[in-house]
């Protein structure tokens, strides 16, 4: 199978792989091997990184991925509502149970702006993510505000940092990645 690529980067997703209203309830053998699929039946070329988007939780795709391919760490993302960042706590603690790196964890959504008074919301709930870190003892590697741009660039399938790259919100994404790289070993030449 061939990726998608868009940006300069390769994508395939479970999604490509069924109707597209069709909703993938498969467990067990049927997630590994679809993970098998998406992994070692892509032709990815050469890749610096290859980054794997997991659903929360701590169920059948989260420990299929970590018990059968080379992880050199995850990241956490949550946001900072209580509820949430349950899913994330459990999450950490099951990549650190099966030996995966955690290297820290992204507030999303940590946020809301008010695009004509400046005014600022946590809707969702202000730092939880920072106290969720302080107790996991890891790091925040940033946060993601609730922005209107960012669903809009999302939506039309130009992302931020592309569309608008001086944009605070795209500073916030690029931030993160950096400090990603930064804590993940060189990729290999």
């Amino acid at each position: 199978m061939r990726p998608l690529l868009n940006y300069g980067i390769a994508c395939m997703s479970m999604g490509f792989l069924v109707e597209e209203t069709a909703p993938v309830v498969w467990r067990g053998l049927m997630v590994m091997s679809a993970i098998e699929k998406l992994l070692r039946q892509v032709d990815w070329g050469h890749l610096d990184y290859l980054v794997v988007d997991m659903p929360p939780g701590t169920g059948d795709v989260q420990l299929s991925v970590s018990q059968n391919i080379p992880i050199s760490g995850a990241v956490i993302v949550s946001t900072p509502q209580d509820i949430a960042l349950m899913d994330a706590h459990k999450g950490a603690e099951m990549f650190r149970k099966v030996h995966v790196p955690v290297l820290g964890l992204v507030q999303n959504m940590s946020v809301f702006q008010c695009p004509k008074c400046k005014h600022k919301t946590h809707i969702f709930g202000a730092d939880g993510a920072r106290r969720l870190a302080r107790t996991l003892d890891l790091d925040v590697l940033g946060d993601i505000p609730l922005h209107l741009n960012i669903r809009e660039t999302s939506d039309t399938g130009q992302p931020i940092v592309f569309s608008q790259p001086e944009s605070d919100e795209a500073k916030a994404y690029l931030r993160i990645a950096a400090e990603v790289v930064k804590r993940l070993p060189p990729p290999l030449k």
